[in-house]
């Protein structure tokens, strides 16, 4: 199967993620696979899990956003935020769920800044089991 360089881009450090086969992200209208030879594009990525296959075994990251640059030559993942599976705190994602929960049951709270926090706990856990 054909390959393609991932490379990962926070706020904090650029990570070289090495040859892939398949990255499948979290757009702002659906999840989209991108495969070798992908047409390129700038996407928009919203608060969802990315599942990379590499060496024919798949790994699992959380994101809370950002964008993915496809070119020719590889993917770029900017991301605001990210966890890998393994490395989630499942105790404070949890806290932070139990957290917006309560929040969102106040009448002086920011809905939208809630539900987002609530949305980033939720997949947090459900990437945390994969």
């Amino acid at each position: 199967m054909s390959t393609y360089r991932l490379e990962i881009v926070t706020p904090r450090k650029v990570l070289d993620e090495g040859y892939v086969e398949h990255v499948r992200c979290p757009g702002l209208d659906g999840y989209f696979g991108v495969m070798a030879n992908h047409r390129e594009a700038i996407i928009a990525l919203g608060i969802g899990e990315i599942k990379v296959t590499q060496n024919g075994k798949d790994h699992y990251l959380a994101t809370s956003g950002g964008f993915a640059e496809i070119t020719k030559e590889k993917v770029e993942l900017l991301l605001e935020s990210y966890e890998r599976a393994e490395e989630i705190d499942t105790a404070r994602a949890e806290l932070a769920l139990q957290r917006a929960q309560v929040r969102k049951q106040g009448k002086t709270i920011d809905n939208t800044r809630n539900e987002f926090s609530l949305l980033r706990a939720v997949n947090r856990l459900k990437v945390s089991k994969r």
